[in-house]
């Protein structure tokens, strides 16, 4: 009897560690979910703001790059551009680094919720670090618009190094995908996750 005893209880134990360590895990999952949740509308923002920022510096390079730097005014007015560009994608990576952030910043354990996490903060990174790329282009290129104005023999037809290297990033740039909303998907389907809990 006791043996038999001691075998129910052992059942009961395991069961109920079993049911808890699937409560803990759907509980993180809920928790991450949430936070993601409430941070779609901002990352939507940033999706679309980077949109523009691409859009806004493709035309601008290929003008450039078709038509060289020209010279006077136009010199100046391309520099202030450059700089103008170059504050949207810092702008960009500032909403991603918040969208990180809040993410990051939660206490996961479970390996499911972890790896949704860590590729998502993956994707945000290679994002912020091509935005960054972008920017340092922009940040060296301005100054060197200015510089062509000092040079006597400048017919306006060449251009900075960077604007190139800038031009041939943006032609092989694509859209990100909706990260969040992949992270989601995946935590939905996981852990059956009705739009009510978020």
């Amino acid at each position: 009897m006791r043996i038999l005893n001691s075998a129910l209880c052992l059942s009961i134990a395991a069961a109920a560690c079993i049911t808890g360590c699937g409560r803990q895990e759907r509980m993180e999952a809920v928790q991450l979910a949430k936070a993601l949740t409430a941070k779609k509308a901002d990352y939507a923002n940033s999706n679309k703001t980077e949109k523009d920022f691409v859009e806004s510096a493709r035309a601008w390079c290929d003008g450039i790059t078709t038509n060289g730097a020209g010279r006077g005014a136009e010199l100046d007015q391309n520099s202030s551009v450059a700089t103008q560009i170059a504050q949207s994608a810092v702008a960009v990576s500032a909403q991603l680094s918040q969208v990180r952030q809040v993410v990051d910043d939660l206490p996961l354990h479970e390996e499911f919720t972890k790896e949704v996490r860590n590729t998502l903060i993956t994707q945000l990174t290679k994002r912020q670090r091509t935005l960054q790329d972008m920017r340092a282009l922009l940040e060296a290129s301005a100054p060197q618009f200015l510089e062509y104005r000092k040079i006597k023999t400048y017919k306006g037809d060449t251009y900075p190094d960077g604007i190139g290297k800038l031009n041939t990033m943006l032609g092989a740039y694509k859209e990100p995908d909706d990260a969040i909303a992949t992270a989601l998907d995946a935590l939905k389907k996981k852990y059956g996750l009705a739009d009510s809990e978020l």
